[in-house]
């Protein structure tokens, strides 16, 4: 009779450590159908032996190996189901994961939107997906997307808000096959109206509180989702409302520092932050502006190494408030970067910056103020009156040194050092500022500018670049009638032994105008031979006489009554002078 070898089951054959447990399922069940093959052949191949006896024993052996075979196929075939779903909850769990991580690695929240959308969309097989975060009680959809990975139209945005509003209170998963039929959902007005189906919703959950929902659907079919894809969102609900969360956190830290960013840059002050580790953190546009240094130069650098490049000698002040948290104050002359031909002025204040966590220092805050501008306007307000000072566009321009055309007027208090003789010194000094206030009140009337106050005298300028005039020699002459007015007004209240006199020269011509003096004491002034002709014709001057040059009477004679001089020699100079007493208005 013919013989074939029967494989054993437990044989191995093929590569099984290259194969899945599924496909080697599936490999010993084709095993187990070729055997019953074999010993199928065999039966047909006994039963045509002579011997009946041993044909009949042959035959009782292979019936109980065929249903010994049948069992183990039976057996393989469960087996196999199994490792197909285990299979296919591996790939649902490793899809979890790797979603999970996609997500997780973007904190811009549209993106994450975005992913967590498509993301659902790959691991259902959904129709569309959607997205609703809580607004104010209000679920508002904020994205949704569709098979193609396309972002749905609001058009398109018609879902069941019954089960999205059941899924918000109670916090669970909810999935249905049909909803048409779905007994729970069937009478809703929107699953009718919708014509929707199979849909799958879950909470977004962040420390037991409900932020939003994750919705699913189809449509068309039935029985697209189940239980397992209901578990499936829930699990992907959980991580997607933690990157929700996380990407919402860091949009708002963002805008906040936007706005911090914002007003940094905004503000005029200089603004500087030095960190726990001494490291520049944040350095404004105006820092940049005053200290004439990018940002990029100066940022995450030691404040040691850069700050005092810029004439900015600091270490102390930072010190102190790092060892007494106090504030401390000051005022620098910037001498590294010299945007202007004289000295940057900065106010500086140094203050700590404490941890809202444990109050501990965490770092030095400074804040610069440019301030050069200030103290020169200040300054000018001590020779310029004050409607004047705010007409000055260009002061740099106004105080640079040139040549102009100009009016002196000089005034001093006659026999001035008599009183000092039995006047005691707060006594004299008081008599001297009285004259100086009457003066100073005259000369600003007529938008004269003060040169300087030397001892019991004061000098004017008038059509400066600082303070410019057309009619200038007749702003000066009017300045010292009004000065003679004002003191024989003052002198009416003083007692007989402080009565003042008071002797003014005026003169016009040209000098040279600007700062004088060195790099700590600068005045504005004019010098000139202009200059010491007033200053002779004053001395020149008797009591309460005003004495002017020949140039300035013809130019203010139609308006004011004078009495020519006797031609004199003044100091310094080789021709005779042509001086006027002026005696007052026409």
């Amino acid at each position: 009779m013919p013989h074939e070898t029967v494989p054993h089951v437990d044989q191995p054959i093929g590569n099984q450590g290259a194969l899945s447990s599924v496909a080697r399922a599936a490999d010993l069940l084709r095993q187990i159908e070729r055997m019953q093959a074999l010993i199928a052949d065999q039966q047909r191949s006994l039963m045509r032996a002579p011997d009946e006896s041993t044909r009949a024993a042959a035959l009782r052996a292979t019936g109980l190996l065929v249903r010994q075979l049948a069992d183990l196929q039976e057996s393989v075939r469960r087996l196999d189901r199994d490792l197909q779903a285990q299979a296919t909850e591996q790939g649902r769990l490793r899809a979890l994961q790797g979603v999970g991580a996609a997500i997780n690695s973007s904190l811009d929240l549209d993106v994450v939107l975005q992913q967590v959308m498509d993301a659902i969309v790959r691991l259902t097989r959904a129709e569309r997906a959607m997205l609703l975060l809580d607004n104010d009680g209000e679920l508002e959809v904020k994205m949704a997307r569709n098979l193609s990975r396309e972002t749905l139209d609001a058009d398109s945005l018609d879902i069941s808000r019954s089960i999205v509003r059941r899924v918000a209170e109670t916090g669970e998963a909810v999935v249905t096959i049909n909803a048409q039929e779905d007994e729970r959902f069937a009478s809703q007005h929107s699953i009718v109206s919708y014509k929707l189906r199979s849909i799958l919703c879950a909470p977004l959950k962040i420390k037991g509180e409900t932020i939003g929902v994750l919705y699913a659907d189809n449509r068309v079919a039935s029985g697209i989702f189940g239980d397992a894809d209901r578990d499936l969102l829930a699990a992907f609900a959980d991580q997607a409302a933690v990157a929700i969360d996380n990407a919402r956190l860091f949009r708002a830290v963002m805008e906040f520092k936007q706005l911090l960013d914002n007003v940094f840059a905004s503000i005029a002050s200089g603004v500087i932050t030095i960190d726990a580790a001494d490291r520049i953190a944040l350095y404004n546009r105006a820092a940049e502006r005053i200290l004439g240094v990018p940002a990029e130069s100066i940022l995450l650098r030691t404040y040691r190494t850069v700050l005092p490049l810029l004439g900015l000698p600091i270490d102390a002040l930072v010190e102190a408030v790092k060892r007494d948290g106090q504030t401390q104050m000051a005022e620098i002359d910037l001498t590294a970067v010299r945007r202007r031909a004289g000295p940057t002025t900065v106010s500086l204040t140094v203050s700590p910056l404490r941890s809202p966590a444990n109050e501990e220092l965490d770092g030095v805050a400074l804040l610069l103020d440019d301030v050069s501008e200030k103290k020169r306007v200040e300054s000018l307000r001590r020779y310029l009156p004050p409607a004047l000072v705010d007409r000055v566009r260009d002061l740099d321009a106004a105080q640079r040194p040139q040549r102009r055309t100009l009016t002196v007027l000089f005034a001093d208090v006659r026999d001035f050092s008599s009183y000092g003789e039995y006047l005691d010194p707060e006594a004299l000094i008081d008599l001297v500022n009285g004259f100086f206030s009457e003066a100073v009140a005259a000369i600003s009337e007529h938008h004269g500018l003060i040169d300087k106050f030397t001892g019991d005298a004061v000098m004017a300028l008038f059509n400066t670049p600082l303070n410019p005039q057309n009619n200038h020699i007749e702003q000066a002459v009017l300045a010292a009638l009004r000065i003679r007015a004002r003191l024989a007004d003052y002198r009416r209240g003083l007692p007989p032994d402080k009565v003042l006199h008071v002797g003014i020269g005026v003169h016009t011509g040209e000098a040279v105008v600007g700062n004088v003096g060195s790099e700590q004491r600068k005045d504005y002034s004019a010098v000139g031979d202009v200059v010491n002709l007033c200053k002779r014709l004053q001395e020149m001057a008797g009591r309460d006489e005003i004495l002017v040059s020949r140039i300035v009477h013809d130019r203010v004679r139609h308006f004011v009554r004078a009495e020519p001089l006797p031609p004199v020699q003044v100091k310094g100079r080789q021709t005779l002078e042509e001086v006027y007493r002026l005696v007052g208005i026409v």
